[in-house]
Protein backbone atom coordinates (compact mmCIF):
# COMPACT_ATOMS: atom_id res chain seq x y z
CA UNK A 1 0.00 0.00 0.00
CA UNK A 2 1.18 3.50 -0.80
CA UNK A 3 0.75 5.88 2.09
CA UNK A 4 0.64 9.68 2.21
CA UNK A 5 3.87 11.17 0.88
CA UNK A 6 3.15 14.40 2.75
CA UNK A 7 2.99 12.65 6.12
CA UNK A 8 5.97 10.45 5.32
CA UNK A 9 8.11 13.56 4.88
CA UNK A 10 7.24 14.96 8.33
CA UNK A 11 9.83 14.49 11.05
CA UNK A 12 8.66 13.26 14.48
CA UNK A 13 9.00 15.69 17.39
CA UNK A 14 12.50 15.42 18.86
CA UNK A 15 11.38 16.94 22.15
CA UNK A 16 8.63 14.39 22.66
CA UNK A 17 10.86 11.56 21.46
CA UNK A 18 13.77 12.27 23.82
CA UNK A 19 11.43 12.96 26.73
CA UNK A 20 9.50 9.74 26.12
CA UNK A 21 12.70 7.69 26.00
CA UNK A 22 14.00 9.31 29.19
CA UNK A 23 10.72 8.71 31.01
CA UNK A 24 10.69 5.09 29.86
CA UNK A 25 14.21 4.60 31.24
CA UNK A 26 13.17 6.19 34.51
CA UNK A 27 10.08 4.00 34.74
CA UNK A 28 12.27 0.92 34.29
CA UNK A 29 14.30 1.90 37.35
CA UNK A 30 17.15 3.87 35.76
CA UNK A 31 18.46 6.95 37.58
CA UNK A 32 17.66 9.47 34.85
CA UNK A 33 18.01 13.24 35.03
CA UNK A 34 15.46 14.79 32.66
CA UNK A 35 16.38 18.28 31.46
CA UNK A 36 14.20 18.07 28.37
CA UNK A 37 10.73 19.01 29.56
CA UNK A 38 8.83 21.70 27.71
CA UNK A 39 6.45 22.26 30.57
CA UNK A 40 6.59 23.92 34.00
CA UNK A 41 7.18 21.57 36.90
CA UNK A 42 4.74 23.53 39.08
CA UNK A 43 1.29 22.07 39.65
CA UNK A 44 -1.82 23.68 38.19
CA UNK A 45 -3.14 26.16 40.81
CA UNK A 46 -5.79 24.60 43.02
CA UNK A 47 -8.44 27.18 42.17
CA UNK A 48 -8.23 26.07 38.53
CA UNK A 49 -8.48 22.39 39.44
CA UNK A 50 -11.49 23.19 41.61
CA UNK A 51 -13.18 24.88 38.65
CA UNK A 52 -12.71 21.74 36.58
CA UNK A 53 -14.12 19.54 39.33
CA UNK A 54 -17.12 21.85 39.64
CA UNK A 55 -17.64 21.67 35.87
CA UNK A 56 -17.76 17.90 36.09
CA UNK A 57 -20.16 18.01 39.04
CA UNK A 58 -22.42 20.39 37.11
CA UNK A 59 -22.54 18.00 34.17
CA UNK A 60 -20.56 20.17 31.76
CA UNK A 61 -19.45 17.07 29.91
CA UNK A 62 -21.19 17.62 26.58
CA UNK A 63 -20.23 19.20 23.28
CA UNK A 64 -19.63 22.94 23.27
CA UNK A 65 -19.56 25.24 20.23
CA UNK A 66 -16.67 24.07 18.06
CA UNK A 67 -14.80 27.37 18.43
CA UNK A 68 -15.16 27.51 22.24
CA UNK A 69 -17.69 28.57 24.85
CA UNK A 70 -19.00 32.11 24.91
CA UNK A 71 -17.86 32.66 28.50
CA UNK A 72 -14.29 31.52 27.76
CA UNK A 73 -14.13 33.76 24.70
CA UNK A 74 -15.30 36.66 26.86
CA UNK A 75 -12.49 35.90 29.32
CA UNK A 76 -9.98 35.80 26.46
CA UNK A 77 -11.19 39.13 25.10
CA UNK A 78 -10.87 40.64 28.57
CA UNK A 79 -7.34 39.22 28.90
CA UNK A 80 -6.31 40.74 25.57
CA UNK A 81 -7.68 44.12 26.61
CA UNK A 82 -6.10 44.11 30.06
CA UNK A 83 -2.74 42.55 29.23
CA UNK A 84 -2.11 43.62 25.64
CA UNK A 85 -4.31 46.66 24.99
CA UNK A 86 -6.05 44.75 22.22
CA UNK A 87 -9.77 44.94 21.49
CA UNK A 88 -11.31 41.82 19.98
CA UNK A 89 -14.91 40.75 19.42
CA UNK A 90 -16.06 37.23 20.32
CA UNK A 91 -16.31 36.55 16.58
CA UNK A 92 -12.55 37.15 16.33
CA UNK A 93 -11.59 34.37 18.77
CA UNK A 94 -11.19 30.60 18.34
CA UNK A 95 -10.35 28.26 21.21
CA UNK A 96 -8.39 25.17 20.16
CA UNK A 97 -6.72 22.09 21.60
CA UNK A 98 -3.57 23.87 22.66
CA UNK A 99 -1.56 26.71 21.11
CA UNK A 100 0.12 24.18 18.82
CA UNK A 101 -3.29 23.34 17.38
CA UNK A 102 -4.01 27.07 16.96
CA UNK A 103 -0.83 27.55 14.90
CA UNK A 104 -1.58 24.44 12.85
CA UNK A 105 -5.08 25.76 12.10
CA UNK A 106 -3.72 29.18 11.15
CA UNK A 107 -1.27 27.71 8.65
CA UNK A 108 -3.93 25.43 7.17
CA UNK A 109 -6.17 28.37 6.30
CA UNK A 110 -3.33 30.65 5.13
CA UNK A 111 -1.23 28.41 2.92
CA UNK A 112 -1.73 27.31 -0.65
CA UNK A 113 0.72 24.85 -2.24
CA UNK A 114 4.11 26.50 -2.66
CA UNK A 115 3.44 29.48 -0.39
CA UNK A 116 6.52 30.43 1.65
CA UNK A 117 6.45 31.05 5.39
CA UNK A 118 9.40 32.89 6.95
CA UNK A 119 10.72 31.31 10.15
CA UNK A 120 13.59 32.85 12.15
CA UNK A 121 16.07 30.18 13.27
CA UNK A 122 16.41 28.89 15.95
CA UNK A 123 12.72 28.06 15.92
CA UNK A 124 10.30 25.82 17.72
CA UNK A 125 10.78 22.57 15.88
CA UNK A 126 7.10 22.09 14.96
CA UNK A 127 6.86 25.28 12.88
CA UNK A 128 8.50 23.97 9.68
CA UNK A 129 6.66 20.66 9.86
CA UNK A 130 3.30 22.39 10.28
CA UNK A 131 4.06 24.60 7.29
CA UNK A 132 4.79 21.49 5.21
CA UNK A 133 1.57 19.85 6.38
CA UNK A 134 -0.29 22.92 5.12
CA UNK A 135 1.35 22.55 1.70
CA UNK A 136 3.64 25.50 2.28
CA UNK A 137 7.41 25.88 2.13
CA UNK A 138 9.30 26.86 5.31
CA UNK A 139 11.93 29.49 4.54
CA UNK A 140 14.40 29.63 7.40
CA UNK A 141 16.30 32.78 8.38
CA UNK A 142 19.45 31.63 10.17
CA UNK A 143 20.34 33.80 13.19
CA UNK A 144 23.44 33.90 15.39
CA UNK A 145 24.09 34.06 19.09
CA UNK A 146 26.41 37.05 18.79
CA UNK A 147 23.46 39.05 17.39
CA UNK A 148 21.12 37.87 20.11
CA UNK A 149 19.25 35.35 17.94
CA UNK A 150 16.97 38.19 16.80
CA UNK A 151 15.70 38.61 13.29
CA UNK A 152 15.86 42.17 11.97
CA UNK A 153 13.44 43.95 9.68
CA UNK A 154 16.11 44.05 6.98
CA UNK A 155 16.68 40.28 7.19
CA UNK A 156 12.96 39.75 6.78
CA UNK A 157 12.81 42.16 3.84
CA UNK A 158 15.68 40.42 2.06
CA UNK A 159 13.96 37.03 2.37
CA UNK A 160 10.57 38.09 1.04
CA UNK A 161 9.63 36.81 -2.42
CA UNK A 162 6.38 36.93 -4.42
CA UNK A 163 5.54 33.56 -2.82
CA UNK A 164 5.88 34.77 0.80
CA UNK A 165 2.60 34.41 2.67
CA UNK A 166 3.49 34.81 6.35
CA UNK A 167 6.09 35.29 9.07
CA UNK A 168 6.06 33.27 12.27
CA UNK A 169 7.33 35.33 15.20
CA UNK A 170 7.79 33.84 18.68
CA UNK A 171 8.42 36.19 21.63
CA UNK A 172 9.50 35.09 24.20
CA UNK A 173 10.92 32.32 22.04
CA UNK A 174 11.53 28.62 22.29
CA UNK A 175 14.36 27.55 22.38
CA UNK A 176 16.42 30.73 22.94
CA UNK A 177 14.12 32.79 25.18
CA UNK A 178 14.43 35.87 22.97
CA UNK A 179 12.16 38.84 23.68
CA UNK A 180 11.58 41.52 21.05
CA UNK A 181 11.26 45.15 22.10
CA UNK A 182 8.47 47.43 20.94
CA UNK A 183 10.88 49.21 18.61
CA UNK A 184 12.08 45.96 17.05
CA UNK A 185 8.50 44.79 16.57
CA UNK A 186 7.61 48.10 14.92
CA UNK A 187 10.32 47.65 12.30
CA UNK A 188 9.25 44.07 11.62
CA UNK A 189 5.59 45.07 11.34
CA UNK A 190 6.37 47.82 8.84
CA UNK A 191 8.16 45.39 6.54
CA UNK A 192 5.34 42.83 6.75
CA UNK A 193 2.69 45.45 6.05
CA UNK A 194 4.58 46.83 3.06
CA UNK A 195 4.88 43.33 1.60
CA UNK A 196 1.28 42.38 2.48
CA UNK A 197 2.25 39.27 4.43
CA UNK A 198 0.54 37.92 7.55
CA UNK A 199 2.22 37.71 10.96
CA UNK A 200 1.61 34.69 13.18
CA UNK A 201 2.61 35.90 16.64
CA UNK A 202 3.20 32.99 19.05
CA UNK A 203 3.01 34.51 22.54
CA UNK A 204 2.60 31.36 24.65
CA UNK A 205 5.52 32.28 26.99
CA UNK A 206 4.19 35.80 27.56
CA UNK A 207 4.06 35.55 31.36
CA UNK A 208 7.49 33.94 31.82
CA UNK A 209 9.95 36.84 31.51
CA UNK A 210 12.98 38.05 33.46
CA UNK A 211 15.24 41.01 34.15
CA UNK A 212 12.51 43.62 33.98
CA UNK A 213 11.70 42.80 30.35
CA UNK A 214 8.24 43.61 29.05
CA UNK A 215 6.14 41.64 26.64
CA UNK A 216 4.61 43.49 23.69
CA UNK A 217 2.14 41.93 21.32
CA UNK A 218 2.98 43.03 17.80
CA UNK A 219 -0.76 43.28 17.07
CA UNK A 220 -1.05 46.13 19.57
CA UNK A 221 1.10 48.48 17.47
CA UNK A 222 -1.77 49.72 15.31
CA UNK A 223 -5.14 48.70 13.88
CA UNK A 224 -3.44 48.03 10.56
CA UNK A 225 -0.91 45.66 12.14
CA UNK A 226 -3.65 43.97 14.15
CA UNK A 227 -5.63 43.27 10.98
CA UNK A 228 -2.59 41.49 9.51
CA UNK A 229 -1.70 39.50 12.65
CA UNK A 230 -2.85 36.19 14.08
CA UNK A 231 -2.13 36.22 17.80
CA UNK A 232 -1.70 32.80 19.38
CA UNK A 233 -1.63 32.19 23.12
CA UNK A 234 -2.89 29.73 25.72
CA UNK A 235 -2.87 28.64 29.33
CA UNK A 236 -0.32 25.81 29.07
CA UNK A 237 2.92 27.50 30.07
CA UNK A 238 1.77 30.42 32.23
CA UNK A 239 -0.65 28.45 34.38
CA UNK A 240 1.10 25.06 34.32
CA UNK A 241 -1.75 23.54 32.32
CA UNK A 242 0.08 21.73 29.50
CA UNK A 243 -2.06 18.60 29.77
CA UNK A 244 -5.34 20.50 29.75
CA UNK A 245 -4.83 21.35 26.04
CA UNK A 246 -6.34 24.80 25.70
CA UNK A 247 -4.92 27.40 23.34
CA UNK A 248 -6.55 30.22 21.47
CA UNK A 249 -6.08 32.61 18.58
CA UNK A 250 -7.31 36.09 17.75
CA UNK A 251 -7.50 37.37 14.19
CA UNK A 252 -9.72 39.09 11.70
CA UNK A 253 -13.18 37.58 11.28
CA UNK A 254 -12.49 36.07 7.85
CA UNK A 255 -9.61 34.00 9.21
CA UNK A 256 -11.53 33.07 12.34
CA UNK A 257 -14.52 31.86 10.32
CA UNK A 258 -12.26 29.65 8.20
CA UNK A 259 -10.47 28.25 11.25
CA UNK A 260 -13.81 27.57 12.95
CA UNK A 261 -15.00 25.63 9.91
CA UNK A 262 -11.76 23.64 9.76
CA UNK A 263 -11.87 22.85 13.46
CA UNK A 264 -15.52 21.81 13.35
CA UNK A 265 -14.58 18.98 11.00
CA UNK A 266 -11.18 18.12 12.50
CA UNK A 267 -11.69 18.01 16.27
CA UNK A 268 -15.17 19.37 17.05
CA UNK A 269 -14.72 21.39 20.23
CA UNK A 270 -11.90 21.63 22.78
CA UNK A 271 -12.51 19.68 26.01
CA UNK A 272 -15.50 21.20 27.78
CA UNK A 273 -14.04 20.71 31.26
CA UNK A 274 -10.68 22.19 30.27
CA UNK A 275 -12.47 25.23 28.87
CA UNK A 276 -14.03 25.93 32.27
CA UNK A 277 -10.62 25.50 33.90
CA UNK A 278 -9.01 27.87 31.38
CA UNK A 279 -11.72 30.45 31.98
CA UNK A 280 -11.00 30.28 35.70
CA UNK A 281 -7.28 30.76 35.01
CA UNK A 282 -7.93 33.90 32.98
CA UNK A 283 -10.49 35.57 35.26
CA UNK A 284 -8.91 34.74 38.63
CA UNK A 285 -6.33 36.97 40.28
CA UNK A 286 -3.29 34.74 40.00
CA UNK A 287 -0.70 37.47 39.54
CA UNK A 288 1.17 36.48 42.71
CA UNK A 289 1.44 32.89 41.48
CA UNK A 290 2.72 33.96 38.07
CA UNK A 291 5.27 36.35 39.60
CA UNK A 292 6.46 33.72 42.06
CA UNK A 293 6.88 31.14 39.31
CA UNK A 294 8.83 33.57 37.09
CA UNK A 295 11.10 34.49 40.00
CA UNK A 296 11.80 30.82 40.64
CA UNK A 297 12.58 30.23 36.97
CA UNK A 298 14.87 33.27 36.99
CA UNK A 299 16.79 31.95 40.01
CA UNK A 300 17.19 28.57 38.37
CA UNK A 301 18.37 30.19 35.14
CA UNK A 302 21.05 32.19 36.94
CA UNK A 303 22.27 29.18 38.92
CA UNK A 304 22.31 26.95 35.83
CA UNK A 305 24.23 29.48 33.73
CA UNK A 306 26.80 29.97 36.47
CA UNK A 307 27.37 26.25 36.93
CA UNK A 308 27.66 25.53 33.21
CA UNK A 309 30.20 28.33 32.75
CA UNK A 310 32.21 27.18 35.75
CA UNK A 311 32.18 23.44 35.07
CA UNK A 312 31.93 22.96 31.30
CA UNK A 313 33.22 24.44 28.05
CA UNK A 314 29.68 25.00 26.74
CA UNK A 315 28.55 28.52 25.90
CA UNK A 316 25.01 29.31 27.07
CA UNK A 317 22.80 32.02 25.61
CA UNK A 318 21.11 33.97 28.41
CA UNK A 319 17.34 33.88 27.84
CA UNK A 320 15.11 36.85 28.63
CA UNK A 321 12.05 34.64 28.91
CA UNK A 322 10.68 31.08 28.71
CA UNK A 323 12.51 28.34 30.66
CA UNK A 324 15.18 27.00 28.33
CA UNK A 325 18.92 27.45 28.04
CA UNK A 326 20.22 27.19 24.48
CA UNK A 327 23.87 26.12 24.76
CA UNK A 328 26.57 26.06 22.12
CA UNK A 329 28.28 22.63 22.16
CA UNK A 330 30.87 23.26 19.42
CA UNK A 331 33.69 22.60 21.90
CA UNK A 332 32.52 18.98 22.24
CA UNK A 333 33.17 18.22 18.58
CA UNK A 334 29.81 16.47 18.33
CA UNK A 335 26.63 17.33 16.49
CA UNK A 336 23.59 17.87 18.67
CA UNK A 337 21.89 14.51 18.05
CA UNK A 338 25.04 12.53 18.87
CA UNK A 339 25.64 14.74 21.90
CA UNK A 340 22.15 14.19 23.28
CA UNK A 341 22.06 10.48 22.52
CA UNK A 342 25.52 9.71 23.94
CA UNK A 343 24.87 11.80 27.05
CA UNK A 344 21.64 9.94 27.69
CA UNK A 345 23.24 6.55 27.11
CA UNK A 346 26.39 7.23 29.14
CA UNK A 347 25.16 9.43 31.98
CA UNK A 348 21.36 9.10 31.85
CA UNK A 349 20.91 12.85 31.31
CA UNK A 350 18.24 13.90 28.84
CA UNK A 351 18.66 17.16 26.88
CA UNK A 352 17.16 18.16 23.54
CA UNK A 353 19.37 18.33 20.42
CA UNK A 354 19.45 21.73 18.72
CA UNK A 355 19.43 20.33 15.19
CA UNK A 356 15.63 20.11 15.00
CA UNK A 357 15.55 23.77 16.14
CA UNK A 358 17.78 24.75 13.22
CA UNK A 359 21.15 24.85 15.03
CA UNK A 360 23.02 21.55 15.13
CA UNK A 361 25.83 22.97 17.28
CA UNK A 362 23.47 23.64 20.19
CA UNK A 363 21.43 21.75 22.76
CA UNK A 364 18.37 22.91 24.69
CA UNK A 365 18.37 22.45 28.45
CA UNK A 366 15.09 22.98 30.28
CA UNK A 367 15.30 24.54 33.74
CA UNK A 368 11.68 23.63 34.45
CA UNK A 369 12.89 21.40 37.26
CA UNK A 370 14.36 21.87 40.73
CA UNK A 371 17.89 23.07 41.44
CA UNK A 372 18.99 19.72 42.83
CA UNK A 373 18.11 18.04 39.55
CA UNK A 374 19.77 20.79 37.52
CA UNK A 375 22.97 20.55 39.54
CA UNK A 376 23.06 16.76 39.23
CA UNK A 377 22.50 16.98 35.49
CA UNK A 378 25.35 19.46 34.96
CA UNK A 379 27.68 17.44 37.22
CA UNK A 380 27.10 14.33 35.13
CA UNK A 381 27.44 16.29 31.88
CA UNK A 382 30.67 17.88 33.05
CA UNK A 383 32.13 14.51 34.00
CA UNK A 384 31.11 13.05 30.64
CA UNK A 385 32.58 15.97 28.66
CA UNK A 386 35.91 15.64 30.43
CA UNK A 387 36.14 12.03 29.27
CA UNK A 388 35.08 12.47 25.67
Amino acid sequence: MKYSEKISEIKPSATLGITSKAKALKASGEDVVILAAGEPDFDTPQIIKNAAIEAINQGKTKYTPSSGTKSLKEAICSKFKTDNNLDYELSEIVVSNGAKHSIYNALQVLCNPGDEVLIPSPYWLSYPEMVKLAGGVPKLIKLSQDKGFKVTSEEIRSNITPKTKALILNSPSNPAGVIYSKEELTGIAEVCLSANIMIISDEIYEKIIYDGNEHYSIASLSDEVKASTIVVNGVSKSFSMTGWRIGYMAANKKIIDMVSTLQSHATSNPCSISQDAAECALVSDLRDVLIKNSQEFSSRRDALVKKILQETSLVPFIPGGAFYLFCNIASSGLNSVDFAQRLLDAKKVAVIPGGPFGHDDYIRISFATDLKTLNEGVDRMSDWLKNL
